[in-house]
């Protein structure tokens, strides 16, 4: 059995461990999510893709744990195991992903999805506490229609800061805005609609999950490359030189150097 290269097998042995901490975050992770989401009436729809983040988490942990081990060790089954249970979960990250590609919602399908969901009507007290911060963060106002689906109750969530970036334009004065004021000034609300910004955000959360989901198929892909490069060396024979006989010391030709008498 052949020598394991020092450099070689840390290598391994750090990218698998940083495998093994983003499992053991990912299981962390998925924990809460579960448990956050256990009394939520929609949860019978995300427990597929839980169950998947379990199993995904859990077996990848294990399976880094065999590999370190093996590496250590230098024992080959703990590898070979690591290798093929690795190779079998980045096949189905990649198969994911390219669905997650293929079936990537479009802007518009979101659209009509949000406006399917959003309250009726748009001015309740409900929907007004859960857009307040959504309309100051995004710096915006509305939904579909801008400051118009509000009607009458514009909310003064809607109204522009001094340091707004995003456009922003004077607000009827036949509004609530104006209920209790006296001063002649308009007052400035955004301008955009909330649900393009909403849309884009969640465009970027999408590519940015299916991004990350690449880079740590790829890390899983390093660590099966290191993990076959350790078996080959492992694999091979060391080279043993040949042991050969003499006929003269077979048959004991062979000089004396010192007299035994010297040596007294």
């Amino acid at each position: 059995m052949g020598k394991v290269n020092v450099c070689l097998k840390w290598s391994y042995i750090i990218v698998t461990s940083v495998i093994a901490i983003t499992s053991a975050l990912l299981l962390a992770v998925t924990l809460f999510s579960h448990g956050y989401l256990h009394e939520d009436e929609e949860i019978e729809k995300m427990l597929t893709g839980i169950h998947t983040m379990y199993i995904i988490s859990i077996v990848t942990l294990a399976l880094t744990i065999l590999g370190v081990f093996g590496a250590c060790k230098e024992k080959k089954w703990p590898l070979i195991l690591f290798a093929v249970g690795m190779i079998l979960t980045s096949l189905f990250m990649l198969v994911c992903e390219i669905h997650g590609l293929v079936i990537q919602p479009k802007a518009e399908k979101l659209k009509k999805h949000y406006l399917n969901v959003l309250p009726r009507p748009l001015n309740s007290s409900e929907t007004l506490e859960g857009l307040k911060d959504v309309q100051m963060e995004m710096q915006c106002c509305g939904m579909d229609q801008g400051y118009l689906d509000w009607g009458y109750n514009i909310p003064e969530s809607c109204i522009c800061m001094e340091e707004s970036t995003n456009p922003c334009v004077a607000a009827p004065r036949n509004t609530s805005l104006f209920k209790d004021s006296d001063n002649d000034e308009p007052i400035m609300i955004y301008k955009e609609p909330c649900l393009q910004y909403i849309i884009q955000f969640a465009m970027s959360a999408i590519n940015l999950a299916l991004g990350i989901m690449l880079g740590v198929t790829l890390l899983w892909v390093l660590s099966v490359v290191l993990s076959i490069f350790i078996l080959c060396r492992l694999n091979q024979k060391v080279d043993i030189p040949a042991v050969v006989y003499s006929p003269q010391a077979k048959a004991g030709n062979y000089t004396v150097l010192t007299d035994a008498s010297d040596l007294t």
